[in-house]
């Protein structure tokens, strides 16, 4: 993409309305822009990153074993009314009644449509174990709308549903959906602690929130530091294997890590006092197991190899996508702007023309763009007839992790200049060298 053919509405200044980084960033950098409290709209940049992070999500949870599918934003009350959840989940459920008088709802979560959806269609134990999931638009009336997308009333989510025949079966699930998790937040750049976290109105007694520490964090946590030591990287895992599924439960959370909902103090003084942390953290990510509690309501059941109709047992398992990219701003920034992990960039790297205009320059700009393309990269070229200093400032303030800078002096020279963004370091090398350092760094072969 050429910089001046995209629409990147960035502002100079912070806007009054945003409270934290990566909601004063988001709109600096021109992703996204209120259209009423608490609901956005996604703009090219912001859009590009968010489909970034939907497409980790749906290649670990694919490769996990899961279907994806979708269902509809708006949902009958009467399912429900039928679970007796309608009058319970409060006033952050928006209600709506259609033309014809039909009570119905814009869907804050969707255990009981999917229980519908399994319930019209399986009723052997031959077709299980299964887990449908999709990511969809979801809506809560939050109170109090604030942080940008980390606190907004329409977010996107992905959401699955696992149904077993047993509780140790559906246990297997909830293993497996923490691996798969473990594995999404790592690709994205972020370390999420799965912390015992409480069932809030989805129910059930096993349930972990993965938390990502930042200082805007909206829940306190409490956890062992040995905890933020772990890591999954890119080891291989048989998602059948429930042996080896349990062990990477325990091993990501034998040491103590909780939320303040429920946070015992008792056993926090267990852990070594030199290891005993207490730090905010924004929630990304939660797991569930319920047992039959929709099932049950909702006459979900299979029959058995004995030929007993049983309900099936359930789980539920939410990633936030829209949370994500804020989240990944709180822990990824500088007082510059975003730094976009490699895993979820809107633009693998970016070109800056120090004169517009030269010959030379943009004829280098022009091949390194074509080269870049080539390979399958996403560059963004700058070529806009604007001063150096403001290329730079838009730059860093959209967070691209990789930069390519050509001069006059450099090419004089046969160099161009490659520069990280995390770090600031810069490296002068030949056009087709930084191609190739550019495209090993995202997996490709020159």
């Amino acid at each position: 993409m050429r910089l001046s053919r995209y629409f990147l509405p960035v502002l100079k200044e912070n806007p009054a309305e945003a409270q934290i980084v990566s909601h004063r960033l988001m709109l600096r950098a021109g992703m996204i822009k209120q259209a009423q409290a608490g609901i956005y709209s996604w703009l090219p940049l912001g859009h590009k990153v968010l489909r970034n992070i939907e497409k980790i999500v749906n290649e670990e949870q694919v490769r996990a074993g899961h279907i994806p599918m979708l269902m509809p934003t708006l949902q009958s009350a009467d399912l429900w009314r039928e679970s007796g959840r309608y009058d319970d989940y409060g006033e952050e459920m928006l209600r709506i009644t259609d033309r014809h008088g039909r009570d119905m709802l814009y869907g804050p979560t969707n255990e009981e449509l999917i229980t519908d959806i399994f319930r019209s269609h399986v009723s052997s134990y031959k077709d299980l174990p299964l887990t449908l999931y999709h990511i969809q638009w979801k809506f809560r009336d939050e109170i109090r709308p604030r942080f940008g997308v980390m606190r907004g009333r329409e977010f996107l989510m992905k959401d699955g549903y696992n149904f077993d025949v047993t509780k140790e079966d559906a246990l297997h699930a909830y293993n497996r959906h923490l691996v798969s998790y473990l594995r999404t937040y790592e690709r994205m750049g972020l370390q999420a602690i799965p912390m015992r976290a409480d069932g809030g109105p989805i129910g059930g007694d096993y349930t972990h929130e993965f938390l990502v520490l930042a200082e805007t964090g909206e829940s306190e946590v409490f956890y062992d530091s040995e905890i933020t030591d772990l890591k999954f990287g890119d080891r291989d895992i048989d998602y059948d294997d429930v042996a080896q599924c349990q062990a990477v439960l325990e091993e990501f959370t034998s040491r103590y890590a909780r939320t303040d909902e429920t946070h015992d103090e008792a056993l926090f003084d267990k852990v070594p006092e030199a290891r005993r942390r207490t730090a905010r953290g924004i929630e990304v990510g939660q797991i569930f197991y319920f047992g039959t509690k929709y099932s049950e309501a909702l006459g979900a059941t299979v029959q058995t190899a004995d030929g007993k109709q049983v309900p099936v047992h359930m789980g539920s398992h939410g990633i936030g996508v829209s949370r994500l990219l804020g989240a990944i701003i709180e822990a990824s920034h500088d007082d510059k702007g975003i730094i976009w992990p490699e895993g979820v960039t809107p633009f693998h790297c970016g070109i800056v023309n120090l004169k517009q205009g030269d010959e030379e320059a943009d004829g280098a700009c022009e091949a390194l763009y074509a080269s870049l393309t080539a390979l399958g990269l996403e560059p963004l070229y700058d070529d806009r007839n604007e001063r150096a200093g403001g290329k730079f400032a838009t730059m860093d303030l959209i967070g691209l992790p990789w930069r390519i800078t050509v001069g006059p002096r450099g090419l004089k020279n046969g160099v161009v200049e490659l520069t990280s963004r995390r770090t600031g370091e810069s490296e002068e090398l030949p056009p087709e060298q930084a191609v190739a350092k550019v495209a090993a760094i995202y997996g490709k072969t020159v």
